[in-house]
């Protein structure tokens, strides 16, 4: 198994105990998406109390990545995604931040999936 694989298959299992719908295909390739971020421990996680780290996902994920316009929608949207990885959780996964913003959004398209 390539390390990518065990990481996929760690944020899959971090879901699957979060009662997360999942789906591999998708998971797989925003995580091969983040290149090699998901092996260093402190790019690999999202600080959800962080302003400036969500304001980088909002700025480099959402508009740069995802192609979507700046408004209220996307704090809303982070702020979602945090809530449903669990406020009290320290370790969320950028890899599972970012894929649950894909579905919210439903850029699926952008993975060419």
């Amino acid at each position: 198994m390539s390390k990518l694989q065990e990481k996929v298959m760690l944020y899959q299992k971090f879901m699957d105990d979060r009662d997360l719908s999942t789906n591999l295909e998708l998971l797989t390739a925003v995580t091969k998406g983040l290149g090699p971020s998901i092996y260093k421990a402190d790019a690999e996680t999202v600080s959800g109390s962080d302003s400036k780290e969500l304001a980088t996902v909002k700025n480099n994920f959402l508009i740069k990545k995802l192609g979507l316009s700046d408004n209220d929608a996307l704090d809303a949207g982070i702020e979602e995604v945090m809530h449903t990885i669990g406020k009290s959780e320290r370790k969320k996964y950028r890899a599972v931040v970012y894929y649950l913003l894909v579905k919210k959004f439903g850029k699926e398209s952008i993975y060419n999936l």
